[in-house]
């Protein structure tokens, strides 16, 4: 993996890695998290070690989720209906923590997602993965390593990134037997994208796994055949 050849140049890296600088937007059937603090979040950084010793207790605190229905609102608690898909979460949090501050004094609102993940199939170490994305700019080379990293099984070279919805999706080649091809590999990996590795095809050996029971059985035959001879 990763070999240098003649068409990588600094310029295909830099490029690369700008054009993964860039955030998640909401859309619409994600879920939410929230979380809401008042003078400005003095809570979280606890200053009198408040939390600390309350943290059994918020440990047993259930937490709720929230859906982007199909307007593009969610129903937050206290403040209803909030239209947010198409906005970032640090545009969201703004946004709601105006909408607090009519309740709380100098309210910290915090958003997280939960229902970001990736699929991976294939040839890696486990099998099949599901991989929740829990940061934002996620790389085709982070998500491999979360799936288990590729194995002796694994082509490099023929990676595919299939994107988009089912009927009509964008698929990417992606070939990391180069660092050329890592301009390809640091594209965002985006919630619902489908990963496929493909695995190298042994045909002898795929065979012989085929028939190991039937030649187990057959010499098991024969140790008997000769066990009963000797008697």
């Amino acid at each position: 993996m990763f070999k240098l050849d003649e068409e990588f140049t600094e310029q295909n890296l830099s490029s690369a890695v700008n054009e993964a600088e860039r955030n998640y937007v909401i859309q619409i059937d994600d879920m939410l998290s929230l979380e809401v603090f008042t003078n400005d979040g003095e809570r979280i950084v606890d200053p009198n070690n408040e939390l600390q010793q309350n943290m059994q207790g918020m440990q047993n605190r259930p937490t709720f989720d929230y859906l982007v229905k199909t307007d593009g609102t969610v129903k937050f608690p206290i403040v209803g209906q909030v239209k947010v898909d198409s906005l970032t979460l640090d545009q969201a949090e703004l946004m709601l923590q105006k909408r607090y501050d009519e309740f709380y004094k100098q309210s910290f609102v915090k958003l997280t997602f939960n229902n970001k993940r990736v699929v991976v199939l294939g040839a890696t170490p486990t099998g099949g993965q599901i991989i929740p994305l829990v940061n934002e700019n996620v790389s085709l080379v982070e998500v491999l390593a979360m799936a288990g990293g590729l194995d002796m099984g694994s082509k490099s070279q023929n990676i595919k990134v299939i994107r988009g919805k089912l009927s009509n999706p964008e698929v990417y080649q992606i070939n990391l037997s180069t660092v050329s091809g890592m301009k390809q590999s640091m594209l965002d990996i985006e919630p619902g994208d489908i990963i496929y590795i493909e695995p190298w095809r042994r045909p002898f050996i795929e065979g012989t796994k085929d028939i190991a029971p039937i030649l187990s059985l057959l010499s098991s035959t024969l140790a008997l055949v000769l066990v009963l001879q000797n008697l």
